[in-house]
Formats: structure tokens, sequence, C-alpha cells
């Protein structure tokens, strides 16, 4: 369950542009069959004299199309014409050159400085919540490469001064000492990655996500980086800690979509944020 939301770079830079003058939004409003972008997709052609465009509903011919009727739009508005809101439906067959056989429902509107903040929270993408306990080497990448991604994320770690706030600028950066002290505190639904310095530290962070999952049941993810010889030694431990088979079995170890190789910290953080987004459409 996505739970918040943010402002998006495409979406800040329309903002920042509806200050100075309109501009025309095109917004994918229902798809059938096979297309380049979701419902709720957009893109924005700001006035003359601001860059092309901002955002994307796919590319393709099919977006031309529509950056040329936005255009078209976007310049009656700005000439004082009436610019009612418009509905455009595109089949992507061979009359638009492209043959991904879908269809799409497309809105246009001119918006302007009054728009922006119903526009903020419109178009604002939905996050899941990650919880990553750890700041080393992967721990930055993830956090780097998370932040590309349609998450949030809670970042934990129990030494001082080890947050890269380049890397995670919206990250909600947490020192907490001991670090496992943190896992109360977490959004509901959060998925959990635990990657810390110290195995001992894992494991504590490990135990605290199951016992909230055993009274709150609202970790939907907890994963834990290492080998399945760590996993086993850390099932045998935790087994001592009362933790049943079944409630084991809710954790991922190791952690990471199956048959990437490469241990360099980019490559796991990839292949991990991979994992993470297979579980926000599981199957």
């Amino acid at each position: 369950m996505m739970t918040s939301t943010t402002v998006t770079e495409p979406l800040q830079r329309l903002l920042q542009s509806l200050e100075r003058a309109p501009a025309c939004l095109v917004t994918v409003l229902a798809t059938q069959g096979s297309v380049p972008r979701e419902p709720g997709a957009w893109l924005a052609v700001p006035a003359r004299g601001e860059p092309a465009f901002f955002g994307t509903i796919g590319g393709g011919h099919l977006e031309m199309v529509a950056l040329q009727q936005a255009r078209q739009m976007l310049d009656r508005h700005l000439a004082g014409e009436p610019t009612p809101v418009q509905e455009l439906r595109q089949a992507l067959g061979p009359s638009l050159g492209q043959c991904c056989g879908g269809v799409v429902q497309l809105r246009l509107e001119c918006v302007g400085l009054q728009d922006a903040p119903a526009l903020r929270t419109r178009l604002a993408p939905p996050l899941q919540p990650v919880a990553l306990f750890g700041g080393g080497h992967v721990g930055h990448s993830l956090a780097r490469v998370l932040g590309m991604l349609p998450f949030s994320l809670h970042w934990v770690d129990s030494r001082e001064g080890v947050f890269d706030l380049q890397a995670a600028p919206d990250a909600l950066c947490e020192h907490s000492e001991p670090v496992h002290a943190a896992v109360p505190t977490l959004a509901p639904d959060s998925f959990v990655v635990i990657m810390s310095f110290s195995h001992a530290e894992d494991l504590d962070v490990v135990a605290a996500c199951l016992q909230r999952q055993r009274q709150h049941g609202d970790l939907p993810f907890i994963g834990l980086i290492g080998s399945r010889t760590k996993w086993a030694t850390f099932r045998h431990r935790l087994e001592a800690r009362g933790f049943s088979q079944a409630e084991l079995d809710h954790v991922t170890c190791p952690i990471g979509v199956p048959g990437i190789g490469g241990k360099q910290p980019q490559v796991i953080a990839v292949s991990v944020a991979a994992q993470l987004l297979q579980q926000l459409s599981p199957g």
C-alpha cells in the first residue's frame, strides 16, 4: 500500500513555470490493451521560452501528437481564445505509426498559477515507504537508486554522520542507538531492508521486525542482506527467541533478484530495488 506522495522533479519544474505563465497539461485518463504508460501519467507544455515540455506519456508518435495538440491549445489560450478541456482518443496502430495495439484516452487542459495547489496534490505520485537499516556502501547505493523510484525512504543507522544527503535528499535519516529501537516508529506497510555494518545489529533488527509483524502484521516485506549460511544461523538464533517457522518464512534472505551475480554495491542496489518493485505488483 502506497501511503505518501512527493513532488517529483518534473512536477516541481511545472509548478515553477506556472509562476511565469500558463501551460497545457496532457493526462492519460484511461487505457485499453498494450500502451506505453498507465492512467495518471502526464506531460505539460509550458509557454514559449520555457523548456519544450515536462513529464512524459511514453514517448513515440503518441507523445509527438499530444505535444502538437497541447502547443496549439496553449497558443489559443494565450491569445485569449476559449480553450475548454478536451479529450483525445488515440489508437496505437498503423495510422499513428505505432504498433502497440492499445488505445489511450488523453485529457488536455490549460492550467495556470491558480491551479498549482491542486496540481501539486493531483500529480504527485504515491510512494511506498521503505525502511533501510544500514549506511554502508550498499546502503548508500540503494538510497540513491530508491530516490529515482516510487519509494519514500526512512534511513536508519546506529552510527552518526554516515548518511549521504546528496544521494537521498528527501530521505528521513535517523540515528538510532540501539538501531532496532527505530522499528516501532516505522510507517505502517513499510518494506524493510536490513544491511547494517554488524551481524548482531542485523539480528536485533530482524527480531524487532518479526515482533512488530506478530503484533500488527504491517510489514509486508522484510529483507536481509547476506548468504544462505548467514540466514541459517539467524534462523536458529531466532527460533531460540521464540519465533515460529511461519514467522521466519516472512523474511527474505538473501535479498535481490535471483540470477544477478555481481557483488559490487551498485549491482546489489539495483537488484534489491528491482525486488522491491516486484513487491508493488506481486505476481
